[in-house]
């Protein structure tokens, strides 16, 4: 072998193996991010348990060390954003009809119908929805590392995230073309049926093959011939129910729902029956906000959270700025409550302004009336709280036993010390 020659295998021969490694380390990411997907769209079912199991450590956790609730928080928005990762790759496996979706009627909520059809329609409306929910998955765990800074700088975090979550939601009413807003802005994970396994797709398939010598076909056979020579063929075998009362055929292996009870008949066919809101087109679901008080309305709703995160920064950082000491007086006590009821009248006024006409599909009588629950979390909040809600609590965990009195203590001090802990978004 000549000079040149081994020169040229010592130059190139033992850089190929190093560069198809820097590659197999580049793209391994990539590959154990397709495993991942894979696994998750096979087995859905066990991704939810694990993930109400992790949701659970985070009601046990506060209280129980050091910072413990900066650990608990980022247990919660952690699992919370890797379920909106795994919703995004259902909804994804779902559109390639990788996994099996729910036959109609009713193979869907109005509300996942609903926003399912704007997530679709505007990329915008998509980006925007996901920034929103995002937001509201973090910002208590943004609320608690900026209080370690100072109470200026987290309520300067505060103030931002009510800004951004205000912002994102008068965008998503821009786009819906002034249509009340729904939450969550995303579609909901919706149950997936479970999917038959590889080795019964496959004995189906063989079954299939077998038509003219299978089972059933040599029973019927018989059957014409035996009544056509006026012989009485009785059945020698009943079929076979399932637990549930079904009927599997022999041959398909297909399942027959059981039959309904006599005095049942109507509520059964009833829920197979599809109604207006089945065959309503998405966009209709919600209707468009008709005249400038129910757009005032509307908007009120949104910007509440925002008036109130405000007058809450100043109350505090003015105390602060006298010491921290609690004012007395009169004086003293409508600072204590201005935030407060700056927040509730924006809300009670949006529920006022708000045209009862508009309440004519159940989608929006659904939002409506989380609107009107999602009140109850404002006794929770500033002065309320202080003053009336605080003592009925400490009360009841006076007379409670010593585990549940302890979770209760544990998270007072959340209700206590956070704006984000009492959100109601």
């Amino acid at each position: 072998m000549s000079t040149a020659s081994s020169r040229a295998i010592q130059a190139h021969g033992p850089g190929k193996p190093k560069e198809s490694g820097f590659l197999h380390a580049v793209s391994a990411p990539a590959r154990w991010l397709n495993t991942y997907d894979d696994f998750i769209t096979k087995n859905s079912h066990q991704v939810s348990q694990i993930e109400s199991t992790l949701r659970s450590l985070t009601y046990i956790i506060p209280g129980r060390f050091r910072d413990a609730e900066i650990a608990s928080e980022s247990i919660h928005s952690g699992v919370q954003l890797l379920s909106l990762y795994h919703d995004t790759l259902l909804r994804k496996a779902q559109s390639l009809s990788k996994i099996p979706v729910p036959p109609l009627p009713r193979s869907s909520s109005l509300h996942n119908r609903y926003t399912r059809y704007w997530t679709l329609k505007s990329p915008l409306y998509r980006r925007v929805a996901y920034v929103l929910q995002i937001v509201s998955y973090v910002e208590l765990l943004c609320e608690m590392a900026a209080k370690k800074r100072g109470e200026r700088t987290r309520w300067r975090v505060v103030i931002l995230l009510e800004a951004v979550k205000a912002v994102c939601k008068l965008l998503l009413l821009r786009i819906t073309r002034s249509r009340p807003l729904v939450s969550p802005a995303l579609p909901e994970r919706e149950p997936i049926p479970e999917q038959p396994s590889e080795e019964e797709d496959s004995f189906d398939d063989f079954l299939a093959g077998f038509e003219e010598d299978d089972e059933d076909r040599r029973q019927i056979a018989s059957n014409i011939q035996s009544n056509s020579a006026g012989l009485v063929v009785e059945q020698k075998t009943p079929p076979q129910l399932g637990p549930h009362g079904e009927w599997t055929m022999p041959r398909t292996g297909m399942t027959l729902p059981p039959l309904p009870a006599p005095g049942d008949i109507t509520s059964y066919l009833l829920s197979r029956v599809l109604t207006a809101d089945d065959i309503k087109p998405a966009a209709k679901l919600v209707n468009r906000l008709q005249g400038p008080a129910a757009l005032t309305a509307e908007v009120l709703h949104i910007l509440a959270p925002v008036v109130f995160a405000v007058a809450m920064a100043r109350y505090h950082l003015a105390k602060r700025a006298q010491g921290g000491t609690k004012a007395t007086g009169k004086t003293g006590a409508l600072a204590a409550w201005a935030p407060w009821v700056w927040g509730i009248a924006c809300e009670m006024v949006a529920r006022q302004l708000r045209d009862r006409g508009l309440r004519t599909t159940p989608l929006e009588r659904e939002e409506w009336s989380r609107r009107g629950w999602a009140l109850a979390w404002w006794a929770m909040r500033g002065a309320f709280y202080d003053n009336v809600t605080k003592g009925l609590i400490e009360g009841v965990r006076r007379r409670m036993p010593g585990f549940v009195a302890g979770i209760i203590e544990d998270y007072e001090y959340l209700w206590e010390n956070y704006y984000f802990s009492t959100s109601n978004d």
